[in-house]
């Protein structure tokens, strides 16, 4: 019987940070912290960024005893070079992938766990992937074209939990994932909406596309965000923050809480029914777009993240698309597991690492 792999897990996120301990799929070790908004804003260089979460990656090590020279892997939620395109599955970590990181990414948690990966892995000797990142872009040519030939769709979302879902669920349907058709809706702070045939993630909601979401805005029609990019009522910087950070539930309601939301609907409250289902109902409508890509062979619509654990927005969803393929809830996200589980399948020759040189010669294409 051959020795179980041991794999330490780092993924930050915008506002918390996540650290674990796997050996095979067994998690042996896991801690997780918060962050006040006020002390990551404050910090303004990579290097702060580093300094201010790398003694949290030692801390865990140290706490739990883990012998770093003894470690198969590394498994990191990051990034490299946020301008290019990649493909699903995991990319080897080194000196270049963690400064075309440094370069380009604006998110500290993505920014932080790809840095402190490769410092890991090059003092201990240990190899360290990213897997499953932002950035995957697996569309065909044809879902790349918007309307105009200078601006072209890529892809972008959250790759890590929503294929992991796919996996999953293909599993508990007793099938491959690479044999099936999956719509998978993550829906938390961000809401992003993929589908997945056969193996690729041939399509999803970017950018500014699809559902507004408990803080964002969404896809608003061209013209009346062209006059008021235009009405000289608003900077670049406030404009900003009105589509990401303050649009979507916020703007309507004051909050981005749902449970708070869903009080406010079980106690009356009409108008925050009406915004909390137009929510669910665009998010409905992109699901159905995306079942085009797979001309309406769909094995199962997944929905996940924060917002799946209510009932009744998952049950408005439901309605409004169960006519398309079975609807699974899989609540809450497993980013921790899909890294370690992502790694462990590489370790175990399951899996082929990509080639970050392919993705070099690769640009996004939007405008």
């Amino acid at each position: 019987m051959s020795e179980a792999k041991k794999i330490l897990v780092i993924n930050m996120g915008s506002t918390s940070s996540k650290l674990a301990y796997f050996e095979d799929s067994k998690k042996v070790y896991e801690k997780s912290y918060e962050h006040p908004a006020s002390e990551l804003t404050a910090l303004e260089t990579v290097e702060a960024k580093c300094d201010y979460r790398r003694p949290l990656v030692e801390d865990f090590i140290k706490e739990n005893g883990i012998d770093m020279t003894k470690l198969d892997a590394i498994a990191a939620r990051g990034c490299g070079d946020a301008s290019k395109n990649y493909r699903t599955g995991a990319y080897k970590i080194n000196a270049e992938v963690a400064e075309g990181c440094k370069r380009t990414m604006g998110h500290q948690g993505l920014l932080t766990s790809t840095v402190i990966g490769q410092e890991l892995s090059e003092k201990y000797g240990v190899p360290a992937y990213l897997y499953d990142v932002v950035p995957v872009n697996e569309f065909p040519e044809i879902a790349k074209y918007t309307g105009l030939p200078f601006i072209k769709r890529d892809g972008g979302s959250h790759t890590l939990n929503t294929r992991a879902r796919a996996i999953e669920v293909a599993k508990d349907l007793g099938m491959d994932y690479k044999d099936g058709n999956f719509i998978v809706a993550h829906m938390g702070g961000g809401i992003s909406i993929n589908v997945h045939d056969h193996g690729r993630m041939v399509d999803a909601t970017v950018g500014g596309e699809g559902s507004f979401s408990p803080d964002r805005a969404g896809a608003i029609p061209s013209n009346a965000l062209r006059a008021l990019c235009y009405s000289g009522k608003y900077t670049s910087k406030e404009l900003s923050r009105m589509m990401g950070g303050h649009g979507g539930l916020i703007a309507y309601l004051g909050t981005n809480n749902c449970k708070e939301i869903e009080e406010r609907i079980s106690a009356g409250d009409a108008h925050a029914e009406e915004v909390y289902h137009a929510m669910a109902y665009q998010i409905s409508k992109v699901i159905g777009s995306l079942a085009v890509p797979v001309k309406g062979k769909v094995d199962a619509i997944i929905l996940t993240g924060g917002i799946a654990y209510s009932k009744l927005f998952t049950g408005w969803i439901k309605d409004y698309v169960g006519f398309i393929g079975p609807v699974v809830i899989k609540p809450g996200a497993i980013e921790v597991e899909a890294l370690a589980g992502g790694v462990l399948r590489v370790l175990n020759g399951e899996e082929q690492v990509n080639s970050y040189e392919e993705v070099l010669k690769t640009k996004k294409t939007e405008g």
